[in-house]
């Protein structure tokens, strides 16, 4: 028999062993592995074993995935492997020009969960080793700094939105844990270890495995302090699916159907224990405390549907846009109303919301703030409260405390459809490419401005200003029981824009996050 093991490292394909023996098999199949990194040098190792048994040459290639899907994809790829071992089935499922077949199709050979790692320090700062952290206590926890893979392109990443998802399920709070994300989201895990070494990171999603292999490079007992693992079970784990691809030859099938047997047999187990990997059902074989993970048995959840991780990505990528949005709160004599049962009025509860919702844009976000009733301004119905600035310069100078200083006109009446079409008219000549461009819209009545625009006008207006190439939404909050939560969806419907309402005052807060929450995707 001839056996020879190749491993790819850095650009080219290099011959690392060679096993051979005079048993007469002249012409192994060679049999190209493309294995994710982590787990290649565990399959080529019982890939080593193989060849001294079958006619086969095994080429393991340590490659990245995401290369791998690139290359599958183009006509002209230069990887085309006949096995394909990635991190995650989603990966596999979601790349084009696979092909995958057979029995071998798909099969997790390993599983690692994905954890929130944490520095020692950070972690003792949240019970541990007393008490092993959640997700929620690490994202609500202030002033660490937290960073995260890119989920577009680490499936550890995409994992991780899953199961943050599931750690803090309200709109505002699950808004306020992807801000706080994504200023730290870089690539790769290797660009969040490396943020770790200067101190800038004091936690981020990871394998398990990779936090494994840290902490052995480092050495959790020496000097340096290793990570803790820190578990969310709706996180789905890496499962590392060994899939024979559509090109594969009935030899190559053959060869890597004895492959992928040796690494599910006790050989591939103790293998793949070694490096740090648990079992497709979630086991692990090894003693985890002294390297700060958990040896609990941990299954993996089902896979999210492709919709549901299309969802989720959308959701990843608008919060990861800048919005450039005018908030119009209108300061109308009703809304000197006190709300039963809180001793606030409405307008003490909307600026209030208004001012803490300012934290759930992201920081290169601009807003500017207008108030309206009727002949606020000469013979304007609204006056600017807060100028068109980013929203780190209106936290950094006090904007908060102004808005929530913002007071009711006692005489005053609702001039509304004067208000929207100025600001959408501004919204529209300023328009910029890259961001979501907002009016949002904040009234407890209806317009009673008798000496303004009529309604039919003002939804003509804004269905001729309204341009797909350059959209602005309005998005209309309507408070308290008065409110026209028709009239203000005919406003908003032209452009492409929702109608909230919160009939219950005191519920403006929920209502206003979970509005912005959805308009950023959280």
């Amino acid at each position: 028999m001839l056996g020879v093991l190749v491993v790819l490292g850095g650009a080219g394909w290099i011959a690392a062993d060679v096993v051979r023996d005079q048993g007469g098999c002249d012409r192994p199949a060679v049999v190209r592995v493309a294995a994710a990194p982590g787990v290649a040098p565990a399959v080529a190792q019982v890939a080593r074993r193989v060849a001294q048994t079958e006619c086969a040459a095994f080429e393991v290639n340590a490659v990245d995935s995401a290369a791998v899907a690139q290359s599958l994809a183009l006509p002209g790829g230069e990887i085309r492997p006949d096995v394909w071992i990635p991190e995650s089935t989603l990966q596999l499922r979601r790349a084009k020009g696979v092909g995958a077949s057979g029995i071998a199709g798909g099969t997790s050979i390993a599983s690692s969960p994905v954890v929130f790692a944490l520095t020692e320090e950070a972690a003792s700062g949240l019970g541990w080793p007393g008490r092993v952290p959640s997700w929620s206590d690490v994202l609500g926890a202030p002033g660490l700094a937290l960073g995260v893979p890119d989920p577009g392109r680490d499936p550890a990443g995409l994992s991780a939105l899953i199961g943050i998802r599931a750690a803090v399920p309200a709109a505002d709070a699950h808004a306020a844990a992807l801000r706080r994300l994504s200023p730290n989201a870089v690539p790769t895990t290797d660009d969040l270890f490396a943020r770790l070494a200067d101190r800038t990171l004091a936690g981020f999603p990871v394998s398990e495995n990779a936090l494994l292999r840290y902490n052995v490079r480092n050495g959790v007992a020496g000097a340096q302090s290793g990570l803790v693992a820190t578990y969310q079970a709706e996180a789905p784990a890496l499962d590392y699916p060994f899939a024979v691809l559509g090109g594969a030859g009935e030899d190559q099938r053959r060869a890597a159907g004895a492959l992928l047997s040796a690494l599910l047999g006790l050989e591939g187990s103790n293998a793949l224990a070694n490096a740090g990997f648990r079992t497709p059902d979630g086991r692990y074989l090894r003693d985890g405390a002294t390297q700060n993970v958990s040896d609990r048995t941990l299954p993996s959840p089902a896979v999210p549907t492709d919709a549901d991780v299309d969802a989720l990505l959308g959701q990843w990528a608008r919060i990861n846009s800048s919005s450039r949005a005018r908030v119009l709160i209108d300061v109308a004599g009703s809304m000197d109303v006190e709300v039963p049962g809180t001793g606030q009025t409405r307008m003490q509860l909307t600026t209030d919301a208004a001012a803490r919702a300012l934290s759930l844009f992201k920081p290169t976000s601009e807003s500017s703030v207008w108030e309206f009733a009727t002949r606020l301004d000469g013979d304007r119905d609204y006056r600017e409260v807060l100028p068109m600035r980013p929203v780190s310069d209106h936290l950094a100078s006090g904007a908060a405390e102004r808005l929530r200083a913002i007071q009711a006109t006692p005489d005053g009446d609702t001039g509304l459809y004067d208000t929207v079409l100025a600001a959408y008219r501004l919204a529209s000549a300023e328009w910029q490419a890259g961001r979501l461009n907002l009016v949002i819209v904040l009234t407890d009545g209806r317009n009673d401005d008798a000496d303004g625009i009529s309604r039919d006008a003002l939804v003509a207006e804004l269905a001729k200003l309204a341009d797909p190439a350059r959209p602005v939404a309005i998005i209309g909050i309507g408070i308290g029981p008065d409110v026209d939560v028709a009239e203000l969806a005919a406003i908003t419907t032209p452009t492409g824009g929702q109608t909230f309402a919160a009939p219950d005052p005191a519920r403006i807060t929920d209502v206003f996050y979970g509005a912005l929450a959805r308009l950023t995707g959280a």
